[in-house]
C-alpha cells in the first residue's frame, strides 16, 4: 500500500495538490529520495485528525514540508548533496520567508521532527545518523553498533533499528 492509498478520501485532493508542488521542487532542486520523504511528511499530516492541511494554501504547506525535511537532513549545508538554502525553497513556492518558517515549525511540531529524527532521515543517511543507533538498555543509553551481534539482531527484530550494522551491503 502506498502513502497516497492510506490518505482519507476527504484529504486526497489536498494531498495530491501539495505533492504535485513538492515533486516539481524536488525534481528541480533535490532528488527522488527527498521527494519520497516529503511525500511521507505530507501523508502523515493528511492522516492527522483534524488535519492541519485542511486550512491554508497548498503552496505554503508544500514549502513548509520541504523545509521541514530539509532541516532534519541539513539541506542548507553546502557540504551535502543535494543542498539548498531555505530562501530558494520559499522563492520557488512564492511565499515570504517568515510564512515558510512559521509553517515549517508547525509541521515539525505536529510530527515531532528534530535534527536527525530517524523517522524523517533520508534512507541513504540512516547509517550515519547517530540517533538511529542510540537505544536504552537496562536504563543506559548505548550505541547499538558497539553491542554484540545477537543484541543488534534482537533490536532489528523488534523494529528498533533499520538494519543490523555490518550486514548491510551498499
Amino acid at each position: 500500500m502506498t502513502v497516497s492509498e492510506k490518505i482519507p478520501n476527504a484529504m486526497a485532493e489536498i494531498y495530491s495538490a501539495i505533492t504535485a508542488l513538492t515533486d516539481a521542487f524536488s525534481g528541480k532542486y533535490l532528488n527522488k529520495e527527498y521527494a519520497t520523504v516529503v511525500r511521507r511528511v505530507i501523508g502523515a499530516l493528511a492522516r492527522k485528525r483534524p488535519s492541519p492541511l485542511a486550512k491554508g494554501k497548498a503552496h505554503v504547506w508544500a514549502a513548509a514540508a520541504v523545509n521541514a525535511v530539509g532541516r532534519v537532513n541539513f539541506l542548507d549545508d553546502p557540504s551535502q548533496t543535494p543542498h539548498c538554502k531555505p530562501k530558494v525553497i520559499y522563492e520557488f513556492f512564492g511565499i515570504a520567508e517568515s510564512t515558510g518558517q512559521n509553517k515549517s515549525k508547525e509541521v515539525r511540531d505536529v510530527l515531532k521532527m528534530g535534527p536527525l529524527s530517524p523517522e524523517w532521515t533520508l534512507p541513504s543517511r540512516l547509517a550515519d545518523n547517530p540517533m538511529v543507533w542510540m537505544l536504552q538498555i537496562n536504563g543506559m543509553i548505548i550505541d547499538i553498533r558497539q553491542a554484540p551481534t545477537e543484541l543488534q539482531e534482537l533490536a532489528y527484530e523488534k523494529g528498533l533499528i533499520p538494519f543490523v550494522p555490518g550486514e548491510r551491503t551498499g
